[in-house]
């Protein structure tokens, strides 16, 4: 292993500021049968690692997100993307507890992913990249935390599809996790958002610049085909109360209709706005290969379709929290895992939150989720001794 990071990606991200980084020699076996040799990770900590390292919260990022949690992000300069849960004073406290947040194996901000050099051509990897799996991202954030020397993490947390890989680390390494908390996601990806992802994909695949995902070779990028896909995603990440609130059938800065095809209601000029602002940070092909991971995984599927034997005898705690207004990721879902848990008996608290802000509830204030994460993880880390 060294510390040395490669990467090539088409948006201007210098090499230190993607945080750490770690590549690994050892192959890394994935789901399709391919391996990924070597490999990088790259990842950010908050806090400090007591003496016997048993301290240590891995936080897992969404879709877009990355390793960034709790600092400035170095392309947008943006806050992290949850700051209200992770820094000093936090509910996961970076004055008590040594954080850990990496850059998924797919992603664009330093992790090996479809716009690194491929080792065997010397070229971008492009579609080359072999198709990974949320488990796929947990062998490799396994690797790291046994590369930083840690035999037990106090925790993993995530939301969305970090939720997915919170479920994926007690599943497979159960042994290695105290507790979990998956917050508004599922055990698997359901039709419904398997449709909005291919239709994303294929907005990204119809746009000339594309490329057939050779467009780092070709000086192009794919920006309308992503912005699109961003817009229709994130139509999904809230809720009808949510944008009837926030916009209802309000005008973008004009007294009356305009009778042409440009933005005439704030909720277009908004749409708008996420899609061109998120071309700026995330690299479509990336885009691809993440969210066919999400619509990949079925954590009963791995156990003959049984969920519940998934989790059968595992020590790990687990606190899983929904919203009532989540459509993509709705509480039903969530209750489908804590049903699973509470058939093998595994040690499960389950809390449902009423909020109208919609799947992205999770990221933004809401004060009885940080209560419940604050007072979960202060009563295990109470019980390990922590």
């Amino acid at each position: 292993m060294s510390e040395t990071p490669r990467f090539l990606r088409p948006v201007t991200v210098h090499e230190a500021d993607i945080g750490h980084a770690v590549t690994f020699a050892e192959p890394l076996p994935l789901d399709c049968g391919r391996s990924l040799v070597p490999f990088t990770v790259a990842y950010m900590t908050y806090g400090a690692l007591n003496a016997d390292k048993s301290n240590a919260i891995l936080i897992c990022h969404a879709l877009t997100g990355d390793q960034f949690v709790a600092s400035a992000h170095p392309v947008t300069g943006k806050p992290g993307w949850w700051t209200t849960m992770v820094g000093p004073g936090r509910p996961i406290d970076t004055n008590r507890f040594f954080v850990i947040c990496a850059n998924v194996i797919g992603g664009c901000m330093g992790s090996t992913g479809p716009s690194e050099t491929d080792p065997a051509t010397g070229k971008p990897y492009g579609l080359n990249f072999p198709l990974v799996t949320i488990r796929d991202m947990v062998r490799a954030q396994k690797r790291l935390v046994d590369h930083l020397g840690i035999k037990t993490l106090l925790a993993v947390v995530g939301g969305s599809m970090g939720g997915m890989q919170t479920l994926q680390w007690a599943a497979s390494y159960p042994q290695s996790v105290r507790a979990v908390v998956p917050i508004a996601c599922a055990a698997r990806h359901s039709a419904q958002n398997i449709a909005f992802h291919e239709v994303g994909r294929q907005a990204i695949m119809a746009d000339p610049d594309w490329k057939n995902g050779e467009y780092q070779l070709a000086g192009t990028r794919p920006a309308k085909g992503l912005a699109v896909a961003r817009m229709a995603a994130h139509i999904t990440y809230l809720s009808e109360m949510a944008l009837q609130r926030k916009f209802g059938r309000a005008l973008q800065n004009r007294a009356a209709l305009s009778f042409q095809f440009a933005p005439d209601f704030q909720i277009e000029s908004y749409l708008h706005h996420q899609g061109q602002s998120f071309v700026d940070r995330f690299d479509a092909n990336s885009y691809l290969y993440i969210t066919r991971a999400m619509d990949y995984f079925d954590l009963a599927e791995e156990h003959a379709g049984q969920l519940a034997e998934a989790f059968r005898g595992s020590p790990t705690r687990f606190c899983i929290i929904s919203f009532t207004s989540d459509w993509l990721f709705p509480p039903v879902e969530n209750k489908r895992v804590a049903h699973a848990l509470n058939a093998v008996a595994a040690p499960v608290s389950f809390v449902e939150i009423k909020s109208d802000k919609g799947h992205d509830a999770f990221l933004l204030d809401e004060p009885e989720m940080d209560d419940t994460v604050r007072g979960f993880i202060n009563s295990v880390a109470l019980a390990e001794g922590v």
